[in-house]
């Protein structure tokens, strides 16, 4: 979700690379591989992101003819690496990609907030995916709303200039405050406007709700809390019913809306280390989503809120603090008796970067990443992040992914 990545935080680990797997574990592996079992559908997803111009456009104020060819080359790699879905960023910043009635065009796209692109980059991009078979999944950032945290930068008609009492400055940035009602059903509002206008697949949530702790700063919610929070055990509890009641209320209003659209999220992949709750992983995650970012993801696919989860096992197969080996079988375990799918998110943008460690310059790691997915019925696809490491694929790590696992294209499950 690398560089000003959505991804950019990472556990803190002790010790060196552990062995890559325990023997039963690569015996497993091994007879996964020499079955040549191929599911007849799985999730093939790419994400596209559009904050700061990581993948698309490559630039700010690109005319539309060179935005819409950038757009159609990202499609096309991904129909050459034999996916069928992509989550295409829609809202990074509080502002869209489309005609919105609720929030401004992105700067992103003109390179001045507000600025009318000329031309509906939405409805192309659902046309253009369509057309190759592939799956468009909308995806949105319901909270953040500039990385900077001057609302002067803003324009004048903004939401935020309107409606200040909705804003909490935090970490260098600018965020709607979960805690607001009217800030939930405003966020849903405008999350769900292309849903009824266009012909999207899925709406997609990624790793932000409360915003990743940051030393030093407080997240200033104080009046919120004490308006709302009567009734919750502390403070902690009431903003995980705050996030709880923005997936819930998003999954039955895309559900009422368009019955076939998919609601699903990519959370950062550890809910709890199991030294603080039994139920958690074997890690040692310095970020825990439960703690840190109020969002309680194993409830969300117990009771069945989403319709698929995308956690983002950014780490390699063995990496003491966040093993990829643990925190596989430990997302199939939670959605085991659930209808909500399970697809695993990888770091596509590591393979190949020289300041990422030894597994990460072996161009087999995702493959053997996919390997082990097979042996957990449960996971039912794979989702790369991003679109512009796909298309350079530095090492060939895609490459070996799609000669290792994807001989066809197929189609995504449902």
């Amino acid at each position: 979700m690398g560089r000003m990545s959505r991804r950019g935080f990472t556990v803190a680990a002790a010790g060196v690379m552990s062995a890559m797997l325990t023997t039963g574990e690569a015996a497993a592996l091994d007879d996964a591989a020499a079955s040549g079992s191929r599911p007849k559908r799985e999730f093939r997803g790419m994400w596209i992101a559009t904050v700061a111009n990581v993948d698309w456009p490559s630039a700010p104020g690109l005319d539309p003819a060179r935005q819409r060819a950038e757009l159609r080359a990202l499609l096309d790699a991904a129909v050459r690496s034999r996916l069928n879905a992509v989550l295409l960023q829609l809202r990074p910043t509080a502002d869209a990609f489309w005609p919105s009635p609720y929030e401004p065009w992105s700067e992103y796209l003109t390179g001045a907030q507000g600025g009318d692109p000329g031309w509906d980059p939405l409805a192309f991009a659902v046309r253009e995916a369509h057309e190759r078979r592939l799956e468009l999944h909308g995806w949105f950032n319901p909270y953040r709303i500039a990385n900077h945290t001057d609302p002067g930068r803003l324009i004048p008609t903004h939401p935020a200039r309107l409606h200040p009492d909705w804003v909490v400055p935090y970490g260098g940035k600018l965020y709607y405050n979960p805690g607001l009602p009217e800030v939930r059903r405003f966020v849903q509002d405008a999350m769900l406007d292309p849903v009824a206008r266009y012909d999207l697949d899925g709406v997609h949530f990624d790793d932000y709700f409360y915003p990743y702790p940051v030393a030093g700063e407080r997240f200033d919610d104080d009046a919120a809390y004490e308006r709302y929070g009567a009734g919750h055990a502390d403070r902690a509890a009431w903003r995980r019913d705050n996030i709880d009641k923005l997936v819930r209320e998003t999954g039955q209003r895309v559900k009422r809306r368009k019955r076939h659209v998919r609601f699903g999220i990519s959370p950062f992949a550890v809910w709890r280390n199991s030294t603080t709750d039994p139920r958690g992983s074997h890690t040692r995650a310095g970020v825990q989503t439960y703690d840190d970012l109020c969002a309680d993801t194993r409830t969300w696919v117990r009771e069945e809120w989403i319709d698929y989860i995308v956690p983002q096992v950014y780490w390699p197969i063995g990496f003491p603090a966040a093993d990829y080996a643990e925190l596989v079988p430990w997302w199939a375990r939670t959605v085991r008796g659930t209808g909500v799918h399970l697809y695993v998110g990888e770091a596509l943008y590591r393979a190949g970067d020289p300041a990422q460690p030894a597994p990460w310059q072996d161009p087999a790691e995702l493959s053997r990443h996919l390997t082990l997915c097979r042996t957990h019925r449960e996971v039912l696809g794979n989702v790369y992040f991003s679109a512009k490491p796909l298309l350079a694929d530095r090492i060939g790590a895609m490459d070996r992914v799609v000669h290792d696992h994807y001989p066809r294209r197929v189609r995504p499950p449902r």
